[in-house]
């Protein structure tokens, strides 16, 4: 997969976030979007899942052969996970990952109950996620995305609540199941992109 950006600049009333960003991104490989608190890389991996439009440029997908993907039908082929997303806590983790599965497949050779060993949360999977420790639901939001068969995939801040078990964790599922895949990773913790080769610094843009 390919992520082209070309001439991307975002706004919030009058101030300029980042301008004019030309990059592309190619599958597989592993890029960060680094920057301080409030400096936009947030902002741009969201305009880069299509879930927020640029001000200015245009987001274009194509695959390996360079067909062309419409950015309306970008989402069964990107996974996304951020703190602030919304899981439905009133369904149970097991109940969750149904739901979420009905929508993306599980990477080849896994299924629900073996993403739930894996997340090592078992002894809690007929909980509601609503009385999860924020580390717990962390991970729930991580599993949901890592272990989604798509080539793309998007963190914002990815070890955000987690332990030293957590990052741990976080570490082994990245080293295991991102190898073959576009990964871009919004973040100022280095133990969060560790394994990113190419590095966009957002304060290069302003």
């Amino acid at each position: 997969m390919k992520i082209s950006l070309e001439h991307i600049s975002k706004r919030f009333q009058r101030h300029w976030i980042f301008k004019d960003i030309n990059y592309s991104f190619s599958g597989p490989g592993a890029y960060a979007l680094l920057g301080p608190n409030g400096s936009g890389k947030s902002t741009l991996l969201r305009v880069i899942a299509g879930m927020q439009s640029a001000s200015i440029g245009k987001v274009s997908y194509s695959t390996a052969d360079n067909s062309s993907i419409d950015a309306a039908k970008i989402f069964p082929h990107i996974s996304f996970t951020a703190p602030g997303q919304e899981i439905v806590e009133e369904l149970t983790l097991h109940e969750f990952l149904e739901f979420h599965f009905s929508f993306k497949k599980p990477l080849q050779g896994l299924d629900i109950k073996s993403i739930i060993a894996i997340t090592g949360l078992q002894s809690i999977e007929s909980k509601p996620i609503g009385d999860y420790s924020s580390g717990m639901k962390q991970r729930v939001k991580l599993a949901q995305a890592i272990f989604s068969d798509t080539p793309i995939l998007l963190l914002d801040e990815p070890c955000s609540n987690l332990d030293q078990q957590g990052v741990e964790q976080y570490r082994n599922w990245i080293e295991q199941y991102s190898k073959d895949r576009l990964v871009i990773v919004a973040s100022n913790d280095v133990r969060e992109y560790f394994f990113c080769k190419d590095h966009i610094v957002i304060e290069d843009y302003k």
